[in-house]
This record gives C-alpha cells, structure tokens and sequence, in this order.
C-alpha cells in the first residue's frame, strides 16, 4: 500500500539543501501516514468506497490551509488539462480502495510490505508504456523484488498451495493488496504525464477533489451510517491524510529525492509496532523475508536511479564544453 496515496511528492522543487531536516520531515510524514492507516483499520465494518471518500474529503482541509498559507491557493484549482486529473482520479481512486479492503483484511503491517510492489511495477510500466531504457541492473532488481513479493503473497493465496479454496478474507485481502500497488503505479505513470503540464499543487488538489466525487459513485453499494466513534476515526484519517502529504511536500523542499525515498521503508518497522499494540498482528517470517527482499531491491533501484541521474548530469556538462 502507498500510504500517501499516490499523490505527488512535492508542491515545488527543493528550496534549501538540508538532508537532515528534509529526512525528518520524511519520517513524520510516514508516522502520520501509517496513523491513517491504522485508524482506518481501526473503523470496523465501513465499505472501502466510504473509507475512500472520507480519505480524501477532509485531506482537503489541511491541504487548502497550507497552501493559502504559502500563498499558493490562487493556482490550485488552475488546469490546462481536466481530463488527465478525471483518469488519474479514476486510476488512484481504484488503488486507494483496493488498498483499503486489503488493510481491512490483512495484518497492518503486511498491507504495507505488499504495497511497497508499486515502485517495482513503476519499472516495468516505464520501459513497456514509455519505452524507458532499462538496463540489466534495474531488471534484475526488480525480478528479485517481485519474488520478495511472492513470498509474502504465497501464504495467502491458499488456493495455489491447494490448502483451502479462495474465497477467505485474507486471501482477497492479498489479492487486492497486490492490485493496489499496481494501479498505484499506473497513477504514478500518470503524474508524470501530469507534471509536464500542470502545476504540483493542483496535481494533489484535484486528486482529492475527484476522489471526494468518484466515491460517491460507491454509495448504491451499501454504505453504513457510522457511529459518532467511527466518524471521529474516519475525519481523523483523512485529516492526518492531508498532514502527511505536507510533510512530504516539505521533505522533497530540503533534500533530493534519492535520499529521502529510502526511509518509506521505515514505514514496515512502525507498522509492525503498531499492528502488535493496537491489533494483535504477529509478522510471519514469509511477510518478514518477503518484505526484506523487495525493500533491498526498492533501495537498490532508488540508488542506481541516483547514479544514473548523476552520470547524465557530467555527460551533459562535457558535452557542453
């Protein structure tokens, strides 16, 4: 699961060189994510459309204020391209649920290790979709990941081990934890589409205003009428949902990307915390070796990708003396 939702990292590019400060910005930014994460686990029994629309409902809020508060407001809602944020809408919209229902069905923790496929799928997307050149480093790494991956999944696709039939919780969990992380790679092939265009904060704007909408949609479906507790829970989400994405706005103003996207990572180790104290949840050791496994190859792939950056910056500069 991607906890902040397939949203853009950044309002703006870096301002100030501060690894330091942009690395805790990060780690808060994953504490405050995995906090929504455990409170919408926590609203038992909600349809993962109403959780959905929730999530991005009141993650407005925070947004709006932030950005009136950098005096970005005014170009919030500006767009050359509508459609685009209707499909990115529509794709991260599907992500998000999925990875709701599986967070309902699967121990906290091993919703998050399974979420961490979508930067691996993000590889194959590229060099299939956008003819990216990948070259046998990254492929390999990303065909260990995938193995880490089914690792973790092997236990609960208990109609492949011929165990049981399909049809448990746990194992639509998987499955739809699994198809979160794809489609939350395809919603980061559309950003990219998106940001040759658009500005950063109407990316983010408008995928909670769309998801808001979109979710609706759900409703024929059997929304429930929450209780005061579960409605408390739910605006708490999607409140800590908007926070987390401003602190990860502001990780990306004081560092390079390559160095604060490894401690995502450290979103397995509060998970697992999280998940014995407030639920129970005991790791398995194919969730624990699995999620190694694709967290090596995620760090690996987000390094090489460093060193390819900066080899391509000193080819530049040769050729342009």
């Amino acid at each position: 699961m991607t906890l902040s939702g397939g949203a853009n990292p950044a309002f703006s590019p870096p301002a100030t060189v501060a690894p330091l400060r942009g690395i805790t910005l990060k780690v808060a930014s994953v504490c405050v994510f995995v906090a929504m994460s455990a409170l919408i686990k926590a609203a038992e029994n909600i349809p993962a459309g109403e959780l959905v629309f929730y999530r991005c409902f009141f993650a407005i809020v925070p947004v709006l204020v932030y950005l009136a508060w950098q005096g970005n407001l005014r170009f919030g809602l500006h767009t050359n391209n509508p459609f685009g944020h209707v499909l990115r809408g529509l794709i991260g919209i599907a992500s998000m649920g999925l990875s709701f229902y599986g967070l309902t069905m699967l121990p906290l923790p091993e919703a998050i290790a399974i979420g961490y496929a979508a930067p691996l799928v993000v590889v194959v997307l590229g060099a299939v979709l956008l003819k990216e050149r990948v070259q046998l480093y990254r492929w390999t790494a990303v065909i260990v990941g995938l193995v880490g991956v089914i690792i973790m999944l092997w236990p609960r696709l208990t109609i492949l081990s011929g165990q049981t039939a399909m049809g448990t919780g746990e194992t639509l969990g998987a499955l739809a934890a699994l198809l979160a992380a794809i489609f939350s790679a395809f919603a980061m092939m559309q950003v990219r589409r998106l940001v040759q265009t658009e500005r950063t904060e109407t990316i983010v704007l408008y995928f909670f205003i769309t998801g808001s909408v979109l979710s609706l949609l759900t409703l024929p479906f059997g929304w429930v009428w929450p209780t005061l507790e579960q409605t408390v829970i739910l605006v708490l989400a999607g409140i800590a949902g908007g926070v987390g994405q401003i602190l990860l706005t502001a990780s990306y103003r004081h560092a390079e990307m390559s160095v604060i996207a490894p401690f995502e990572y450290t979103s397995l180790l509060l998970g697992l915390a999280v998940g014995f104290v407030a639920f129970g949840d005991i790791p398995t050791l194919p969730m624990l070796g699995g999620a190694a496994i694709v967290i090596a190859s995620g760090i690996f792939i987000i390094f090489r990708e460093h060193r390819l950056g900066l080899d391509r910056n000193k080819a530049r500069q040769a050729s342009s003396l």
